[in-house]
């Protein structure tokens, strides 16, 4: 299945070829609509010129935050994030060889898979949980364990990114979203 998470059929290609470039726009999805922030990873590729972890890495941190925040930037705290974009490539490049997609192909089981992710920056435990969801509902990465490791996301529904497949499976995440938030609110 091909990813459809932007609205941008470029933007989509780009997380449909590059794991790292889906790692990144999970990484960038906070306080930010899901879909700009997938959108970040082309962005990056189209000013930059590639997504390769080890010349992102090594790239001065000044120039990439600035090419980061060039509008439209690639999230709305556009420095911490070329930041913390810059410190997952040095990981991926370090511990992975460059190959995001190590991540979860060298995994042991889902709770191996979801230990490493959220060892990664901008990772918590439930960004973790749905970005594993994402590999097992969008790229057939389904280590054994994977459901119990996600929880609630690995079911079927409209919960998270995981579940967005579409224009129309995006509006009824965001609206599982809005009432979640507005049952916290009363709850």
């Amino acid at each position: 299945m091909a990813i459809q998470i932007t609205g941008d059929a470029e933007a989509d290609q780009v997380l449909d070829t590059d794991p790292f470039a889906l790692l990144v726009g999970m990484m960038l999805d906070q306080q930010y609509p899901m879909e700009h922030a997938f959108r970040g990873p082309a962005k990056v590729l189209d000013r930059f010129g590639t997504l390769e972890p080890a010349r992102i890495a090594a790239a001065d941190p000044e120039e990439f935050a600035a090419l980061c925040a060039t509008t439209p930037a690639i999230h709305r705290f556009p420095g911490s994030m070329a930041a913390r974009l810059q410190e997952l490539a040095r990981i991926v490049e370090d511990e992975h060889g460059g190959d995001a997609s190590r991540i979860w192909t060298e995994a042991t089981s889902g709770k191996d898979l979801l230990k490493r992710v959220m060892a990664l920056p901008g990772f918590g435990k439930q960004k973790a949980q749905i970005f594993v969801a994402l590999l097992a509902k969008q790229r057939d990465v389904r280590p054994d364990g994977w459901e119990a490791a996600v929880g609630d996301y690995a079911l079927d529904g409209h919960r998270s990114v995981a579940d967005v497949v579409d224009a129309d499976s995006l509006q009824k995440v965001r609206d599982y979203k809005k009432s979640k938030k507005a049952a916290a609110a009363t709850g």
